[in-house]
């Protein structure tokens, strides 16, 4: 296994291949991705256990993806049923590493947490994980934006881990420890592509907020010109689906982040 340094300008064409990509095969990327969204929401409701049970699935998530957006990036445009078969084979393949990997992902963020708690009494990791009331007060107060702050400092650092830590596992084959000091390496390594690569998908999501926010207004609009509640609904309904969408399309483009920091 090679470390490959990689220009700035290609996080663009991440951005690029994985948007192909997808569209290759969208309904199958949806499903899959929606698939992995129920099992992490119903996973948090579990009493007690259920946020580290659905931190624990987030790297198992990104290797399904990344491994459908394998499939998906072949010569030839694969059936649906290929693209998410084919994730769902890769997290069969290495369920023992990737439940260390997750495991390990869990443990760590909860530090993260817990680590920021020391700022706000954990008033923070109580509103992420447990999903407790936001208050304007509460989130204009010091301690609490203190505490934001140190777990998002904390929190860069270990995505960079984790970036590349399920698909060296499995294609690799390197242990669950050694995988993350391997992505962070690379991403360090590549961070100003890294960097390119999330400006470029920050510049997508806007424009893609934009186009729904304008439709969601229209629909709203023409609610109150006597259509009833049920257009205002629909546009509801659609900001959500398309942030989904488009949080699917993300997973998809980062196998290309991988498939062009490493080689054999």
């Amino acid at each position: 296994m090679k470390l490959n340094l990689v220009p700035a300008r290609t996080g663009v064409l991440w951005v690029r291949s994985g948007l192909k990509a997808f569209a290759r095969q969208p309904l199958a990327f949806i499903s899959l991705f929606f698939f992995f969204m129920a099992l992490v929401s119903i996973a948090s409701q579990l009493p007690l256990v259920g946020a580290a049970i659905a931190l624990m699935l987030l790297p198992t998530m990104t290797l399904g993806l990344m491994a459908a957006a394998q499939q998906a990036a072949g010569p030839e445009k694969p059936p649906a049923g290929t693209v998410f078969l084919a994730a769902l084979n890769a997290i069969r393949a290495d369920v023992r590493p990737m439940a260390v990997l997750g495991a390990l992902y869990a443990g760590l963020f909860l530090g993260v947490m817990a680590i920021s708690a020391l700022a706000d009494g954990g008033q923070f990791a109580r509103v992420y994980l447990l999903g407790g009331p936001l208050t304007r007060e509460l989130a204009e107060s010091t301690e609490f934006q203190v505490a934001l702050w140190i777990a998002m400092g904390l929190y860069l650092p270990l995505s960079l881990a984790f970036w590349h830590a399920p698909a060296l596992v499995h294609w690799h084959r390197v242990p669950p420890a050694k995988s993350l000091f391997f992505s962070f390496v690379a991403c360090f390594k590549n961070f100003g592509a890294l960097t390119v690569f999330g400006l470029a998908w920050v510049g997508v999501f806007i424009g893609a907020g934009i186009v729904l926010s304008l439709l969601a207004s229209l629909l709203v609009a023409v609610g109150a010109m006597g259509a009833g509640d049920g257009a205002a609904a629909i546009g509801g309904a659609m900001m959500i689906a398309g942030a989904l969408v488009m949080a699917a399309m993300f997973f998809t483009s980062t196998w290309f982040t991988f498939r062009d920091s490493f080689q054999e």
